[in-house]
């Protein structure tokens, strides 16, 4: 017994790797193995010898199975060292700063601008990007021989009657018909779709945010609160706005809005084409036809309503100059904004 002890001894220190040392557990130690069935034979010994053999067995096989263990760490140790030196690994040296992406500008805008409404109280409304012609035309006082249907080409469907929308207005019709008769502030953001050349300062896909407020006595004094603020948080404190007369079928009256140039404060400069202000987005109080297709009654509530275009959002805070540039996908250009 104190013979097999030296050798198995002997036999562990040769073994090297993880593999070999679980070979010469099963040699000495395992169930077949031969220490063990030294240990079986304790029975074929007489009664005053098995108590003293069997107290050495056992000795002899805590101390190699405790050597196994003290081995096993050391080859772990050593593989694990010649693993790190074959990598040329210097875990002294500084790690690499990981590149942390950020949002696309005009994600970013659309947060910036939806951010800035729910604060004023209005919540966002999701509403369908491919409508019937009746939605996005009809309902918002677009009647099928109006000329005012030439101002936006439109992308159709196979099915008829089905396009795709080309502005977020409709989504007044299905918020109204939603909510109605209860009192609404609601911004509705997402895509639209025109039949347009792609250029500088177009594109046939673009994002727009609507926003549309229905209440007992709201009047043009509360829209034009409402854009000032917008402008002041969107644009920096002590921005000015200015109304222009123009025409959307679905408000009346209508206006485009303008913001002092961000860039020159309303000096001029090329960017404003010297005209001290720059063109922000659309509005009005919508029009009692629209009103009434939503499901309020013109004669007890009134509303405003605006629109602008996400990216010309983004374009102005930025400092862009070509639409184009949103969707090149140019790292250079993403970084820089």
């Amino acid at each position: 017994m104190e013979e097999l002890s030296a050798e198995a001894a002997a036999a562990l220190a040769t073994t090297q790797t993880t593999a070999e040392s679980e070979a010469w557990y099963h040699e000495y130690l395992g169930r077949k193995g031969r220490m063990t069935a030294v240990l079986r034979g304790l029975g074929q010994l007489s009664p005053e010898q098995r108590p003293q053999v069997g107290k050495r067995a056992n000795e002899i096989k805590q101390v190699l199975e405790q050597a196994l263990a003290e081995h096993q760490e050391q080859i772990a140790a050593d593989e694990m060292a010649r693993v790190l030196a074959a990598e040329g690994i210097d875990v002294t040296m500084p790690g690499r700063r990981p590149q942390v992406g950020k949002l696309h500008p005009t994600n970013q805008a659309m947060r910036d601008i939806v951010h800035i409404f729910n604060q004023m109280g209005f919540q966002v409304f999701d509403s369908p990007e491919v409508e019937t012609d009746d939605m996005n035309f009809g309902l918002l006082n677009f009647p099928l021989d109006h000329p005012a249907r030439e101002m936006q080409d439109t992308f159709f469907t196979t099915t008829p009657d089905v396009i795709l929308r080309t502005h977020t207005s409709p989504g007044q019709i299905h918020a109204m018909r939603k909510y109605a008769p209860e009192p609404i502030r609601v911004v509705l953001p997402g895509k639209c779709y025109r039949n347009e050349d792609v250029t500088a300062r177009s594109e046939m896909m673009f994002y727009q945010v609507e926003g549309l407020a229905i209440g007992h006595n709201i009047t043009f004094s509360d829209l034009k609160g409402t854009l000032l603020n917008f402008a002041n948080q969107m644009y920096g404190e002590g921005r000015k706005i200015r109304f222009r007369k123009s025409y959307f079928p679905f408000t009346e009256p209508s206006v485009e809005v303008d913001v002092d140039c961000i860039l020159c404060g309303g000096a001029g400069c090329r960017i404003c084409k010297y005209s001290g202000w720059l063109e922000i987005l659309g509005a009005g109080m919508v029009h009692p036809v629209v009103l009434r297709n939503g499901g309020y009654d013109p004669a007890i509530y009134s509303g405003f309503a605006f629109g602008m275009g996400i990216e010309r959002q983004a374009m102005l805070k930025r400092g862009v100059d070509d639409i184009r540039l949103f969707y090149s996908n140019d790292v250079r250009f993403l970084e820089r904004v």
